[in-house]
């Protein structure tokens, strides 16, 4: 029986480390997309009122890459798996926004911002789990 217990244990630790790896991914593509997309608009004429849906899009696109990698490794529960993923980034950017940023609040685009994260998440998770081979 102790020999489940530390299979079990190890597997948990094994996926978490993974999840983090997941969430990790997504926070890198992010950064360098949004690098892109501020380069592109500072040297176009490219208004800058793209920029909100450009930050949502990428966001739920980085998310869906990390929860697919992520699952991919796991190999089961994807949908949980990569809505673990999509959480921790959305939570990361919240706790690091009411930090860094004065007057910061939970508004309409801020709900929609996480609802879409998570089903990114989700979604890359189902997806990464069927690529297993």
């Amino acid at each position: 029986m102790e020999n489940v217990e530390t299979v079990s244990k190890s597997s948990v630790k094994g996926n978490g480390i993974k999840i983090l790896l997941g969430s990790g991914i997504a926070f890198v593509i992010t950064l360098i997309s949004l690098l892109v997309i501020s380069i592109i608009l500072t040297y176009t004429n490219i208004s800058e009122s793209i920029l909100t849906v450009s930050v949502i899009v990428i966001s739920a696109l980085s998310i869906f890459i990390g929860s697919m990698i992520s699952a991919v490794n796991i190999n089961k529960n994807g949908i949980v798996n990569g809505s673990i993923v999509g959480a921790i980034y959305m939570i990361t950017i919240y706790l690091l926004s009411s930090i860094f940023v004065s007057g910061f609040n939970l508004n309409m685009q801020a709900i929609i911002m996480i609802v879409i994260s998570i089903i990114a998440g989700m979604i890359g998770g189902i997806i990464g789990v069927n690529f297993h081979k």
